[in-house]
């Protein structure tokens, strides 16, 4: 069994309120879930309206698996229009 975490750092310039930027991280958990079937829960920056720190979690039975659906959420969001990816940190146990 091979668990694979995701730490992703967020800016989401057209926050104007901790309202707004919940609306665009609700949307984006909601769409990482569905899309890709992991976990994914809001971690830090909570009281920062422009910045979000995102924890995805996912299990498999092949490392080659869990990589390449960790890479493709990477992918996912760089793309998303919503908020800016501004780093991010893979480990897999």
């Amino acid at each position: 069994m091979m668990i694979g975490t995701l730490s992703l750092k967020l800016a989401v310039f057209e926050a104007t309120s901790l309202k707004d930027k919940r609306r665009v991280i609700k949307s984006l958990k909601e769409r990482l879930s569905a899309r890709f079937n992991v976990s994914v829960a809001e971690v830090g920056s909570l009281d920062h309206r422009q910045q979000a720190e995102l924890g995805v979690a996912l299990v498999g039975n092949e490392r080659q698996y869990v990589e390449s659906c960790l890479d493709k959420i990477v992918d996912y969001v760089r793309r998303d229009p919503s908020a800016a990816l501004v780093d991010y940190e893979v480990e897999i146990f």
